[in-house]
């Protein structure tokens, strides 16, 4: 059986945990450092403040040992602020894992007026639903990662790896294909 786990420290977790519900994947939540003891496949870091999520896996003594078991090779998926939170340089912000050479721009679409919903195409899946809320985008990649999709001009999913990020919340819309690409392409784990 596999088993996700998801960064439930602030952010939208609970909604990822419904999409992997309907994969019928194992998870559970990761609240505090005892919680990484537990085994597990894959990890999701979910959308919320960036900052946030940073301060707190430091304050808990979280940040490190993920750190490592992502440099490691621990499947990885992070949407929004987890796109933030991976990423190695972050403009107008503080990196925090730094696990993902890309460099972010936060709040790059605006304020929450700036929120939009559209569909475009995702490499290896096709054209998807794609939800942005404060949404950043990646202004830069190092020769390592793939670029999956782009959204006039502007990079919104990036691979690197076993690490995969977008700007958009696919946990947002009724289609798995996203968390689907992640757990079977990234992670190469068989639901």
């Amino acid at each position: 059986m596999v088993t996700v786990a998801i960064l439930a420290l602030q952010g939208a977790f609970i909604e990822h945990e419904h999409v992997l519900d309907r994969l019928g994947v194992d998870r559970f939540e990761i609240r505090q450092r005892s919680d990484l003891e537990r085994p597990f496949d894959a990890l999701i870091i979910p959308g919320g403040e960036s900052t946030v999520i940073g301060k707190l896996l430091k304050d808990l003594g979280i940040l490190s040992p993920l750190r490592d078991r992502i440099e490691k090779g621990l499947p990885v998926f992070g949407t929004c602020a987890g796109l933030i939170v991976l990423s190695k340089n972050v403009i107008g912000g503080v990196p925090s894992l730094a696990t993902m050479d890309i460099t972010v721009k936060r709040n790059a679409y605006g304020r929450q007026l700036g929120s939009f919903y559209t569909e475009d195409g995702f490499d290896g899946i096709g054209k998807i639903p794609m939800t942005f809320i404060r949404a950043p985008y990646i202004d830069s990649v190092g020769k390592d990662v793939e670029v999956l999709s782009e959204v006039d001009g502007r990079i919104v999913a990036a691979r690197q790896g076993k690490q995969l990020v977008t700007a958009f919340h696919p946990e947002l819309t009724e289609d798995l294909s996203v968390h689907r690409y992640f757990l079977e392409e990234v992670a190469g784990l068989r639901i």
